[in-house]
């Protein structure tokens, strides 16, 4: 598989260090590197960006992830690897990233258990860092960029 041209924030002056600024001031709003990598890894699942999903492989090397709760992020309900503000954040990512699905797009349910484990900041760095890995997979998966390739 081939990119149909370079990811779109290559291209743009300025978009990639604003999307770079961006995340760093998510990773740095209380929310664990650990769950934050849970959360990016299952957006990227659900928008099919296999780029995204690729780099788990990096990310479990940057925050001592396992392999067995990586592979187990895909049925996570089901699994007992996870803390319940982990299931909190991967809730509230499947939310934010399938708006369409349902008419509550997130339901008061799924918020309020995110809000019962995360304070404000926290939350809120929560909930940009699901929209940056929305928007990181969906230039991925509009360009068609290939996994394990660079992005030039």
């Amino acid at each position: 598989m081939q990119a149909r041209m370079k990811n779109p924030a290559m291209i743009v002056p300025d978009a990639l260090q604003a999307l770079q600024t961006l995340a760093a001031a998510t990773e740095k709003a209380g929310v664990p590197p650990r769950t934050l990598g849970l959360a990016h890894l299952r957006a990227s699942q659900i928008n099919g960006c296999s780029v995204c999903v690729d780099m788990a492989r990096l990310a479990k090397k940057k925050t001592g992830e396992t392999e067995e709760r990586l592979f187990a992020v895909a049925a996570w309900r089901e699994m007992p690897y996870f803390t319940d503000a982990e299931r909190a954040a991967l809730a509230l990512t499947e939310a934010v990233t399938r708006l369409s699905d349902r008419a509550d797009a997130v339901p008061d349910a799924v918020w309020d258990e995110a809000a019962r484990h995360y304070d404000e900041k926290a939350l809120g760095a929560l909930v940009l860092s699901i929209a940056m890995t929305n928007v990181w997979n969906r230039l991925n998966v509009a360009v068609r960029q290939p996994a394990g390739q660079s992005w030039g």
